[in-house]
């Protein structure tokens, strides 16, 4: 019998990952429904930056970084003590 943990989505094997913790944070100067900032982790902080790349559509010249905290590895270098986090926020369109 496999072990499960229960949650609101339904049964989840013991073991897999939950949801991916991202946050989006909406424009609240632009139109309804577009973002300004993504918050997203990763294993490194270059994984978390393309997470949130792919996220936005767009290229890296557009967005402004911020890496809120690096990874940490766990016991002897090992995966998966503390992932990386990092702030993607939109640059500004200059008005012409």
């Amino acid at each position: 019998m496999e072990n499960t943990k229960s949650s609101s989505s339904g049964s989840v094997p013991a073991g897999s990952v939950g949801v991916d913790k991202t946050s989006l944070v909406p424009d609240t100067s632009a139109g309804a429904g577009e973002l300004e900032s993504i918050e997203t982790q990763g294993k490194t902080p270059a994984e978390a930056i393309e997470k949130a790349l792919a996220i936005l559509r767009v290229d890296r010249s557009k967005v402004k970084v911020k890496i809120l905290s690096e990874e940490q590895k766990g016991l002897f270098g090992m995966e998966g003590a503390r992932p990386a986090k990092v702030r993607v926020t939109l640059l500004k369109k200059k008005k012409t």
